[in-house]
């Protein structure tokens, strides 16, 4: 395979997961959202709890796929800092090859650390997103039950 076809597979895969974060974002936004709207015209009351849980747990979503996002951000300057450094263009290295080796390595190491935590915060996003639902579906059907019981 060509390397003008790695490069392009490789954009679309990244482009892809991009739209993934960020459609999960503003999903856990608009449930938040909605269910501030469903809810403002009633009082407190503890039927409200697994809802509460709900929004809790779309507004944790909300912040995994910001923590997502700025470590991607953070890998892509890495990325480039890593290429400068390796170029021997990195204005604080230059090209002394024990400087470029130590950075090079330092570079790879916060890298590997960031790509963990993205991934954790990914598989996060997506968990508390739908635990949040789960959540509002149960809400949903207790209040229901509340109604028809007379509650």
């Amino acid at each position: 395979m060509s390397d003008d076809n790695v490069r392009m597979l490789h954009n679309q895969l990244v482009t892809s997961q991009h739209k993934y974060i960020y459609f999960l974002l503003a999903v856990a936004a608009s449930a938040i959202a909605f269910s501030t709207q469903v809810t403002k015209e009633m009082e407190l009351e503890y039927s409200l709890i697994p809802l509460g849980i709900a929004v809790l747990c779309w507004a944790l979503s909300f912040f995994c796929g910001c923590r997502t996002v700025q470590y991607d951000n953070s890998n892509t300057v890495a990325n480039i800092d890593l290429l400068k450094v390796e170029r021997g263009e990195h204005e604080e290295v230059g090209n002394n090859p024990a400087y470029i080796s130590a950075a090079s390595q330092g570079i790879r190491q916060a890298y590997a650390s960031n790509q963990a935590a993205q991934n954790r915060h990914s598989k996060w996003q997506f968990r508390f997103l739908v635990m949040g639902g789960i959540l509002f579906i149960i809400w949903h059907i207790l209040n229901m039950w509340l109604r028809t019981t007379g509650n």
